[in-house]
């Protein structure tokens, strides 16, 4: 080997222990690394680039102005400024700034963005990223329709910049694209593991005529009607509310469509359960919690139960708050209507007067029918007859 060939094998060398090989950071990348040094002002992290990433000291303190790392520590950033000497942000947004160049960089990779709602204004919100101002439309919200979307004000949340336009001056966001991002992963994540037969949590994510659709983790599947429980189900609305949590059976599971389709079950999970609560029975009971599919109450002397009473057999008028209407502790009547899929007693509030006048006239009618026993169990007939014999 020549000398020049030497030399040449020696610098490749020291460039490779010098880190001169290295990638050089992108702007808008998200990366992760140690933290190797900490100033006064500014922290700087390994992300293996050819130098060290800086990070303004501030993006890692809490709200009390105390650093929250230490050096070996590992932190997750984003790229704010690419090239030789890479500037990150934890966060982009409140508590942080970024320029137009930034923006339009974090916009590409489609990196999250911390922004708090100011206010709402027609057609969606305004909300302040990084000292400016964007706009979210409401269709942006979340994966659902927002009907009033001033409940939002003054909230921070993580939004994804869609749009940039006129210098900056117009910014467009969206939440709702990283909840569907976040769905789908967690979606993925469900298929993977997911097996016929098995038993899983979920939440009722919406009633129709003919069954319930159930999230179970990123995932929408099926309770047909027929599935709900034992026995004939009148309304869906009086097995299951939007917005329960319950346990569910994997029945099927189509994987030849995207997503799969799941058909679902309740009723497989019990067998034909008993309960003390009998449907049209009138118990005393107590309102022990309240939830946004109902009214969680306690009853029985001796042994306490629960149930639960859906939120449209509660005695409410239009717009009604149950609770204020129902508060903890409130002593009320309730009639059994049937039980959800575990066996527990589900009631209704409004039907108690109906049933309460059904139990009166049987009393009346067993009332009657002894007093005409007694009287000589002929009635009014036997009364003509006997004066007709008489005469």
């Amino acid at each position: 080997m020549s000398k020049q060939d030497d030399f040449a094998a020696m610098l490749d060398a020291s460039l490779k222990a010098s880190g001169s090989q290295k990638r050089r950071a992108r702007q808008g990348e998200r990366v992760e690394g140690p933290v190797v040094q900490i100033g006064r002002d500014t922290i700087f992290i390994d992300i293996g680039s050819r130098s060290e990433a800086s990070i303004d000291r501030h993006q890692l303190e809490d709200e009390h102005g105390e650093l929250k790392v230490k050096v070996g520590d590992r932190v997750r950033a984003v790229v704010i400024e690419g090239g030789d000497r890479p500037r990150l942000a934890v966060r982009i947004g409140k508590g942080g700034s970024a320029d137009i160049a930034q923006l339009e960089a974090v916009m590409a990779a489609g990196t999250p963005i911390e922004g708090t709602v100011q206010k709402a204004v027609k057609g969606g919100l305004e909300v302040e990223i990084a000292g400016k101002r964007a706009f979210c439309p409401v269709s942006q919200i979340d994966t659902q329709y927002t009907a009033d979307p001033a409940v939002y004000e003054g909230q921070t949340h993580h939004f994804k910049i869609i749009e940039i336009r006129d210098g900056g001056r117009s910014i467009v966001v969206s939440r709702r694209a990283l909840l569907e991002a976040e769905r789908a992963a967690m979606a993925e994540e469900t298929v993977s593991r997911l097996e016929e037969g098995a038993v899983i949590e979920g939440r009722v994510t919406s009633v129709k005529t003919y069954g319930a659709f159930v999230d179970i983790g990123g995932l929408e599947g099926l309770v047909h009607i027929s599935e709900l429980a034992h026995g004939r189900v009148a309304s869906v609305n009086d097995v299951v509310q939007p917005g329960e949590a319950i346990s569910v059976k994997v029945l099927e599971i189509d994987r030849t469509e995207n997503p799969p389709k799941l058909r679902l079950s309740m009723k497989a999970l019990v067998q034909a359960p008993a309960s003390n609560a009998k449907t049209q029975q009138i118990v005393e009971a107590t309102v022990v919690k309240v939830e946004p599919y109902g009214v969680i109450v306690e009853f029985g002397e001796e042994t306490k139960q629960s149930g639960v009473v859906p939120t449209r057999e509660l005695d409410l008028p239009p717009g009604g708050d149950p609770r204020r209407a129902y508060p903890i502790g409130e002593k009320v009547k309730v009639v059994g209507i049937g039980q959800d899929q575990s066996g527990r007693p589900r009631f209704s509030i409004k039907r108690v007067e109906e049933a309460e006048a059904r139990a009166n006239y049987r009393e009346f009618s067993k009332a009657a029918q002894k007093a005409e026993k007694e009287a000589g169990g002929l009635g009014s007939l036997g009364d003509l007859l006997a004066a007709k014999l008489k005469g």
